[in-house]
């Protein structure tokens, strides 16, 4: 068994026993020693797995980080383990903080049994940065987060290669994750950076607040567009066929309908961008034909091959709130969305919702998030 199923039985543990696990001892025994033991690591020999270690600094005498861990007798990780929910940031963790300064760990881990925070000292030497490098998060994983959470399994462990990364991953992250937050929310800099290069007038209050709105539209509107160029030439390269659902609104307002079936249902022009989205992610590995929008009442369904045995997600498109479902072998994953646009968030989960009906296809990413596509269903091989 590798590290990914490993990981995905922890995954089902923990999604089972989490409203069960009150307290940070119990945290340690059911999620934080099975993580560890997942990783290759021997949780009952305290030359490798070192409980409770202390190491006294100055004046603090006695405190304790929960876990050691030791390669070779040499300390390479410090675990201080929080309840689930606390917060993880390093300056929540202050003995764990004055650890990493006085012993030879180049590694510290704050984590809440389902959060596992990873930081180093790329900023200063022995001295533990606020900001951490890499993040796995048990419930809501990439693949390619496993392959980089390899690289602290004890078979595989190599320091100098970690190190060699972790800045990339650090500020790689961090990037994501102000894009992010700035096409959610554009930020004063950027509303300022970009009117400035439009509109020659003053940057007034009045002036900020219109352009504020027009940003945050331009920048949603530019990724749908690159979804839609990115399916039709997936179309007109496959199978030749043409966008579907490429019908414009009628009417006004934000919740037009785009097509009205003759039961009455209404499909919107958000669950066509939504169905455009899957269809872009699903091309990775099936011809995007194959991916098929069956709207009703209550929800929007997507499925493979217009089969309802094979559903790939579903659309909950409400007026005040969105959702989207999606289908793994467990069962369906939901989650809120604020915009379409959030479904990127989710493209390693639906690209297996699909590659579970492939018999036998493969869909894989390398450390680079690049997806490898093998599908032998399809006679598809893709990589992208």
């Amino acid at each position: 068994m590798d590290l990914a199923d490993k990981i995905a039985e922890l995954k089902t543990r923990i999604e089972r026993q989490k409203t069960s696990v009150m307290t940070e001892e119990a945290t340690k025994t059911a999620f934080v020693l099975p993580f560890l033991q997942s990783l290759g690591y021997d949780i009952f020999n305290p030359m490798e797995v070192v409980p409770e270690f202390t190491a006294d600094h100055g004046v603090k005498k006695g405190e304790k980080v929960d876990y050691a861990i030791l390669q070779d007798g040499q300390m390479t990780i410090l675990i201080e383990c929080k309840p689930i929910g606390a917060n993880l940031e390093a300056k929540h963790a202050g003995q764990l903080y004055r650890y990493f300064s006085v012993t030879d760990a180049r590694f510290a881990v704050l984590t809440d049994g389902i959060r596992y925070v990873f930081y180093t000292d790329l900023e200063k030497e022995n001295r533990m940065d606020e900001r951490p490098f890499f993040e796995f998060h048990v419930l809501e994983y990439r693949d390619r987060d496993v392959d980089e959470l390899k690289k602290f399994a004890r078979q595989t462990f190599d320091l100098q290669n970690i190190l060699d990364t972790a800045a990339n991953l650090k500020y790689h992250n961090a990037l994501v994750t102000e894009i992010a937050s700035e096409f959610e929310s554009p930020s004063e800099d950027l509303v300022k950076l970009l009117t400035s290069r439009i509109y020659s007038g003053r940057f007034t209050t009045q002036v900020k607040s219109q352009f504020e709105v027009l940003v945050s539209r331009a920048l949603k509107d530019f990724v749908r567009e690159r979804i839609n160029e990115r399916l039709k030439s997936a179309l007109d390269n496959g199978s030749g066929a043409p966008v579907a659902f490429e019908a414009e609104p009628v009417g006004g307002g934000a919740e037009e309908a785009s097509q009205v079936s003759n039961d009455g249902v209404v499909t919107t022009e958000k669950e066509l961008d939504a169905f455009r989205t899957i269809q872009a992610i699903g091309s990775e590995s099936v011809d995007p034909a194959r991916i098929v929008m069956r709207d009703a009442k209550s929800y929007c369904a997507i499925l493979l091959d217009d089969n309802n045995r094979k559903p790939i997600c579903r659309f909950y498109f409400g007026k005040k709130r969105m959702a989207v479902g999606v289908f793994l072998p467990e069962g369906e994953e939901r989650h809120e969305i604020e915009s379409v646009v959030d479904i990127y968030r989710f493209r390693s989960w639906v690209l297996g919702a699909v590659g579970q009906y492939l018999g036998g296809g493969v869909v894989s990413m390398d450390v680079e998030g690049s997806v490898l596509i093998n599908t032998s269903d399809s006679g598809v091989a893709v990589h992208a």
